[in-house]
């Protein structure tokens, strides 16, 4: 062997103890920290970070490996995106792993949810480049199975929102009128029982007695003095204002054969300072300023009265303009107008449902708890009243709950074109948005929602399906749903969630799961098996599903599926 033969293989001897030329070694399993470990679905994701920590002397220097990371589940395996490092001799953009030294490393993974993940292996698949060689080390298995908790959030149970009806089986209506009194005096004159408004009262009295659908329910009089003149004076004048009106009325009651006027109510105010001060801020009297801060600063009525009368400059003006409308009385009759029976109404939309209003018909739907038979009231809403915005809108609301969302979401949109600044639509487009997994429509939709009460547990089921616990848990506030109750045990608060679930006025299937798993979670055997029990009894295909649930893997189910 000649000198340069020596030196070539010497050379080749010393790259190989550095590790220059040999082949990577497997990667051992006990490199590899996952975290969550088992794996857990967020929002509608299933994220993850493995960490590696590559001990010294193992990264070859001349080695760029490629990391890709796959969840193996039910005969097939999705791939999450590959990351590749490298050792110090190679030119690259990867991050570089010390030889002598070792490192830690990151490998960031995220799939989409699919059911059947929950059982599957996370495996990390190993590709090595060489020089020019390239070659495959084996998988190696880093975490087992998916928590899907997160995946019960369901957009499909959020309620839209009801464009309410604005019927009143009860509508109160008030009818006055006034008697004005000369100065210092009581007695009625003739010319104001003949007054146009006095007139009109009387008639209003006479056809609420006679209709059978109106209720007289109170006639009230109040009488008054103006504020000038001694107030011992002034309290006998209102007084008997009040008698000969009260005396008046009474007469004229049963001239016209009234008995029936519910209570008659009198009262009378001495010196009227409070209709005083209004009627001089609506004046165009010079110095009502002035006025207005005599009233302020003196609460004695006589000291205000003297006060005033010493604005000489314009106690003529008061007295011409304001204290003449301070002396009368007047007569309101408080008239109750009675609508529809329950009875009536329901009568009416089986035999003649164009008879009835459209607030009518809209309240008829209110008299059932049955969805088809609401569906049927508004369809028939909506023939009648095509112009009217609730119609669609709460018809589209019954679609939704019986699950036909296209037919929904079309009549939702009908509803918003008729009225496209009420917020009842815009919340149930983006409800409807939600359920075809268009987020960002539905979070558009309801910042047009705003003020409305059920956008709470709207916007906070799409925070659930997004990931976003400490939003949705927010945003939900005090509703009581399955989603609410959800977001309360992502968030790992189970005394509200607990709270929350046991709060549902019309518990399902998913209710009861869901207290299963907080049972699980707070280590409750008979709470996990009882409401799994009560679960499975509604739907009988979470049986399998529980059974593969990370949630109960401490548990033995073998009495419950």
């Amino acid at each position: 062997m000649n000198l340069k033969s020596i030196i070539a293989y010497g050379a080749c001897g010393a790259f190989m103890l550095t590790g220059c030329s040999k082949k990577m070694n497997q990667f051992s399993a006990d490199y590899f920290t996952v975290n969550p470990n088992p794996l857990e679905v967020v929002g509608e994701r299933v994220p993850a970070t493995v960490t590696a920590n590559i001990p010294a002397k193992f990264f070859l220097k001349n080695a760029e490996v490629t990391v890709t990371p796959y969840l193996v589940f039910d005969g097939q395996e999705v791939a999450s995106q590959s990351y590749s490092f490298q050792g110090e001799k190679v030119r690259g953009n990867a991050p570089v792993v010390s030889y002598d030294r070792g490192s830690s490393v990151t490998i960031p993974v995220m799939y989409n949810y699919q059911p059947e993940m929950i059982k599957s292996e996370l495996a990390l698949a190993f590709t090595v480049r060489q020089g020019s060689k390239q070659y495959v080390l084996p998988r190696v298995v880093v975490a087992n199975g998916v928590v899907a908790t997160a995946a019960l959030a369901d957009a499909s149970t959020v309620n839209p929102a009801i464009a309410p009806d604005r019927f009143q089986r009860i509508i109160n209506e008030k009818y006055a009128a006034d008697i004005r009194f000369l100065v210092n005096r009581a007695n009625i004159r003739k010319d104001q029982l003949e007054s146009g408004e006095m007139i009109d009262l009387n008639q209003q009295i006479i056809s609420a007695n006679e209709a059978p659908n109106r209720q007289i329910e109170e006639i009230n009089i109040s009488s008054y003095a103006s504020p000038e003149g001694a107030l011992d004076f002034n309290t006998r004048l209102a007084q008997e204002r009040e008698t000969n009106t009260s005396k008046y009325l009474k007469d004229q009651l049963k001239k016209d054969n009234i008995t029936e006027f519910g209570e008659l109510t009198a009262q009378f105010t001495p010196e009227d300072w409070a209709g005083f001060q209004e009627l001089v801020s609506k004046s165009n009297i010079q110095d009502k300023e002035l006025i207005l801060s005599v009233l302020s600063m003196y609460k004695d009525p006589e000291q205000r009265e003297k006060e005033i009368r010493n604005l000489s400059s314009v106690f003529d003006q008061l007295a011409e303009q304001i204290l003449p409308q301070l002396r009368y009385s007047r007569i309101t009759a408080s008239i109750n107008v009675i609508g529809k029976s329950d009875q009536e109404i329901m009568e009416l939309f089986s035999t003649n449902p164009s008879a009835l209003s459209v607030d009518e018909i809209l309240y008829c739907a209110t008299l059932t708890d049955n969805n088809d038979q609401k569906m049927k009231i508004y369809n028939k809403a909506a023939e009648l009243y095509p112009k009217d915005y609730r119609t669609y809108n709460d018809l589209g609301v019954t679609q939704f709950k019986a699950g036909d969302f296209a037919a929904a979401k079309a009549n939702f949109a009908q509803a918003a074109r008729l009225a496209p600044a009420e917020a009842a639509p815009q919340l149930n487009l983006g409800v409807a948005s939600m359920v075809n997994k268009d987020y960002r429509d539905a979070k558009q939709k309801f910042g047009n929602a705003a003020g409305l009460g059920e956008l709470g547990e709207a916007t906070g089921t799409l925070y659930l399906l997004q990931g976003d616990t400490n939003a949705a848990v927010k945003a939900f506030g005090d509703t009581k749903s399955n989603n609410a109750a959800l977001a309360q045990i992502l968030a790992k608060n189970y005394s509200k969630a607990k709270s929350t679930l046991s709060a549902i006025s019309k518990p399902d299937a998913t209710t009861y799961y869901l207290m299963a798993v907080l049972g699980a979670r707070t280590n409750n055997d008979s709470m996990v098996k009882t409401n799994l029990k009560q679960a499975i009894k509604l739907d009988p295909k979470l049986a399998v599903k529980a059974a593969k649930d990370l949630e109960f893997k401490n548990f033995n189910l073998s009495s419950v599926i």
